[in-house]
C-alpha cells in the first residue's frame, strides 16, 4: 500500500467559534481551505453536548466539500439517527463521556456489541462505510471484524503521549494491531494526538489508509495558515528521511 491519506478534523475550528457563539471562524470555510491545500477528506465529531460541531455544520459540510466526509458519532440513538441522514461516506463510532476534554480511549466493542449489531446494518443499507475507534488490542479488533465493520481506527493516543522509553513498544503495539486487523479483513485508519512532529513514523504502519488529525493542524494554522499547516503535515507524512 501507499502512504495514508490525510483527513482533516475541523472540530476545533468550531470550538473557537463556539467560545463566542458567533459565525466565525467557520469550520466549513476552513474545511474548504484544507481541501485546497491537499487534504484528502474532512472529519468532524458531532457530540451529544454540541460543544463544537453543530447539526447545521454537518449539513453544510456535506453540501460544500468535494472530498470524503467522515462523521464521528456516539452510539446514542439520536446521534445514530443523524448519522443515517447525514450523507457522510464514512461513519466512525466512538465512545463519548460528557466530562472528557477529548476522546480518552477506544470504544468498548465487547460491552457495546448489542447496540453495534443493531446499528451497523442500518449504515450498510445506506452505503456508508463504518469504522470503530478502538484501542490497539486484539479483542476489540476481533469483535469489530465479527460485527462486520469496514474499518477500525486505531487510537494512537498512548503512543503519541508515551515517554521516549516507551515509544518503540507502543509503535510495535500499533503495528501488530494493524496486521491483526488486516488479517481479519478489516481496513485500518488511525488518529489521536498526532502532530507534524510525531506523524512520520506512525504513517509507516502497515495497511494504514487514513490518518485523522485535527487539533494539531488548527493550532499550527495559527502560525502558518491553513495551507501552511496542511502542507507541512502532508510533507511529514511523505518524509522518508526520519
Amino acid at each position: 500500500m501507499g502512504l495514508p491519506r490525510l483527513h482533516v478534523n475541523v472540530d476545533h475550528v468550531a470550538t473557537v467559534r463556539q467560545a463566542r457563539r458567533i459565525d466565525a471562524p467557520d469550520p466549513v470555510a476552513w474545511a474548504l481551505a484544507a481541501e485546497a491545500a491537499g487534504a484528502h477528506g474532512i472529519t468532524c465529531h458531532l457530540r451529544k453536548d454540541r460543544r463544537h460541531i453543530q447539526d447545521e455544520d454537518v449539513v453544510r459540510l456535506r453540501a460544500a466539500i468535494g472530498t470524503i466526509l467522515n462523521l464521528e458519532l456516539s452510539l446514542a440513538p439520536d446521534m445514530l439517527a443523524i448519522g443515517l441522514e447525514s450523507g457522510a461516506e464514512e461513519i466512525c463510532l466512538v465512545p463519548e463521556n460528557r466530562q472528557e476534554i477529548t476522546t480518552e480511549g477506544g470504544l468498548d466493542v465487547l460491552a457495546e456489541r448489542a447496540r453495534l449489531e443493531e446499528a451497523l446494518p442500518r449504515f450498510r443499507e445506506r452505503g456508508m462505510a463504518v469504522s470503530l475507534f478502538v484501542d490497539p488490542e486484539r479483542a476489540p479488533i476481533a469483535a469489530a471484524a465479527e460485527l462486520g465493520a469496514d474499518f477500525v481506527e486505531l487510537h494512537t493516543g498512548a503512543w503519541a503521549n508515551a515517554p521516549e522509553a516507551r515509544r518503540a513498544d507502543e509503535l510495535e503495539r500499533l503495528r501488530q494491531a494493524a496486521e491483526h486487523a488486516h488479517a481479519l479483513g478489516l481496513r485500518v485508519n488511525a488518529g489521536h494526538g498526532l502532530t507534524s512532529e510525531n506523524v512520520t513514523p506512525l504513517a509507516r504502519l502497515p495497511w494504514l489508509e487514513e490518518l485523522n488529525i485535527g487539533h494539531a493542524l488548527v493550532a499550527r494554522a495559527l502560525f502558518l495558515g491553513v495551507e501552511g499547516a496542511v502542507g507541512e503535515m502532508l510533507r511529514r507524512i511523505e518524509d522518508d528521511s526520519r
